[in-house]
């Protein structure tokens, strides 16, 4: 059981960006809505290279199963320090599964190079760089500013959040999607035992290249379509600002 809950974020630029910047990422970058994964006109729209998605996905039986299926034989995650290709929070604050989405956003390849020294976001990763999983996982459960920055952009959007004593669970979740310092597509889910290794990026591809797509969101809505199941999936990609 989560000894912390946060309030439940929506997923929209203007509550995500609100939050990204309150930690400390640079105002010229931010999130933009996804219209299509395929339709150019409409891609068009979101500044490219895309750095990262932060995507809700629903938990439905089927996308559950193939969870179970890929993680039944894996230990929990060791890594640690900077020759990991990518960091990755455990996630043990209910309902943080938005914002721990975003860093997970942030802190990854070519984006944390736009976050201020200094910043909440910065002193984060260099707090839960050298830490294992869950000493890593308490770095985010004691940033009282980190908590904060989640509180002022769950008051953002359009929809209001469940009330607690209604629901368990929304029967959605986030998870992120990051081009790594190594050129790998990651697929970053707190409640996973670890980060996901999806496949290797040419230089020239981003996040919403058709390789990536088929490596990650693509293969998630997948599952779902082959097996007639929920496809109310919501994403926006983080990228630089058009001038």
């Amino acid at each position: 059981m989560a000894k912390k809950h946060f309030t439940m974020l929506e997923n929209n630029p203007e509550v995500m960006n609100k939050l990204a910047h309150d930690l400390g990422l640079s105002p010229k970058f931010g999130f933009h809505d996804i219209y299509s994964l395929t339709d150019p006109d409409l891609l068009a729209f979101i500044p490219r290279p895309a750095l990262a998605l932060l995507v809700i996905i629903p938990l439905t039986p089927t996308w559950d199963e193939a969870r179970i299926a890929e993680d039944k034989d894996q230990a929990d995650y060791e890594g640690c320090g900077e020759s990991e290709p990518t960091i990755w929070f455990k996630q043990t604050i209910g309902d943080a599964c938005g914002s721990i989405g975003l860093v997970h956003c942030c802190l990854n390849g070519e984006v944390f190079k736009h976050v201020t020294p200094g910043s909440t976001l910065d002193q984060i990763r260099t707090e839960a760089l050298p830490k294992k999983m869950l000493e890593r996982a308490k770095v985010l459960e004691d940033s009282e500013a980190f908590e904060k920055a989640h509180g002022d952009a769950a008051v953002l959007g359009d929809t209001k959040p469940p009330d607690k004593k209604e629901h368990e669970h929304t029967g959605q979740h986030f998870v992120a999607f990051v081009k790594g310092k190594d050129g790998h597509l990651w697929e970053l889910e707190g409640s996973r035992k670890g980060p996901l290794d999806r496949g290797t990026l040419k230089e020239d591809e981003d996040v919403l290249s058709e390789a990536a797509l088929e490596m990650g969101l693509g293969r998630l809505m997948k599952i779902e379509t082959e097996n007639g199941g929920d496809l109310r999936f919501s994403a926006i990609a983080l990228a630089e600002n058009f001038a």
